[in-house]
């Protein structure tokens, strides 16, 4: 029999994507309080769905879908997954995950937007969605106690340095993301308006937080796409599969596109479309880079250890 939570997890991952792609146009469009009060919208479940309130209704409709969905993949796990009950446990972390999150969107409604508040929502979520994608990966292709098919030349030390690059380097998008959050909640966008310097300087007076926001984020891409250039340059020359060698290179061209958003943001003024798809690529990234780190984790513990395998 089929087992139904390796699919129910990958369509989270999905619409987690598409949540935060929905929360990035409600602060770009500034509908983040269309809907002054919480968990209703003025008083009413179903509000009249025109401007402002139809992104930030939409946005919570879609995130109580999430909820829906992460706590069916949840229990699809424990039904399904009682030889590897981590599985189950990290389940439960992500529902409480979840929960928390939601609350923290409120309080950024009742509270009207207070900077730390906000750029903690966004934190979670990302926080989430890499959980996620770690539970996504992990359960894909089991097949039961010897784990996943040996792969040709894939050793346990190829395992090994894939989760080291692509971990290290989604670690370095993850932080580059909450300070995006933290330049966005700040209204910090505009605050370095030319490129590549700010305020015709390499590092300018760090005066307030939006300067300083803005140019650890910028420096902070830099060292992440240093990072994800590596970890390509590595699945180049090492023994890796097909699947990871173009894992790496569409990791490498969400970057460019990353910076390319980036550029554009800032020269269209912060219009609504690159800042919105801006967040979009940085969590599709986030995720591809757990994904890497997660399959190579997997795989170098069934090799080196293929009777713990359903026991993690």
């Amino acid at each position: 029999m089929t087992s139904l939570h390796p699919r129910a997890f990958k369509v989270t991952v999905v619409w987690t994507l598409g949540l935060l792609f929905l929360g990035s146009i409600v602060h770009a469009t500034e509908s983040s309080l269309a809907c002054p009060d919480w968990p209703t919208c003025f008083g009413s479940m179903v509000p009249e769905m025109t401007g402002g309130v139809f992104w930030e209704h939409l946005h919570r409709l879609v995130a109580g879908g999430l909820v829906m969905m992460f706590s069916l993949a949840t229990w699809l796990a424990r039904k399904e997954t009682s030889g590897r009950p981590w599985i189950f446990r990290a389940s439960l972390a992500g529902v409480l995950l979840l929960l928390v999150q939601s609350v923290f969107g409120g309080l950024t409604v009742i509270y009207q937007l207070p900077d730390l508040v906000s750029t903690t929502h966004l934190s979670l979520a990302f926080t989430f969605l890499a959980l996620a994608t770690v539970l996504a990966t992990a359960s894909h292709g089991s097949t039961g106690p010897d784990g996943p098919p040996p792969i040709a030349g894939f050793g346990a030390g190829e395992g090994r340095r894939l989760t080291a690059l692509a971990g290290a380097s989604a670690v370095l998008v993850f932080v580059q993301s909450v300070l995006g959050a933290l330049v966005r909640h700040t209204d910090g966008g505009m605050s370095c308006p030319d490129i590549p310097l700010c305020l015709g300087q390499v590092v300018p007076p760090l005066v307030n937080i939006q300067i300083t926001s803005h140019v650890l984020h910028r420096f902070m891409a830099v060292v992440a796409t240093v990072a994800v250039l590596m970890l390509y340059r590595w699945a180049l020359r090492a023994e890796v599969p097909t699947h990871v060698r173009r894992a790496a290179a569409g990791a490498v061209a969400l970057v460019l596109v990353q910076v390319g958003l980036g550029i554009a943001s800032v020269l269209s003024i912060l219009a609504v479309p690159p800042v919105s798809l801006h967040t979009l690529v940085a969590a599709a990234l986030l995720s591809l880079l757990v994904g890497l780190a997660t399959f190579g984790q997997r795989t170098a513990v069934a090799i080196e250890h293929p009777e713990l395998v359903d026991a993690r």
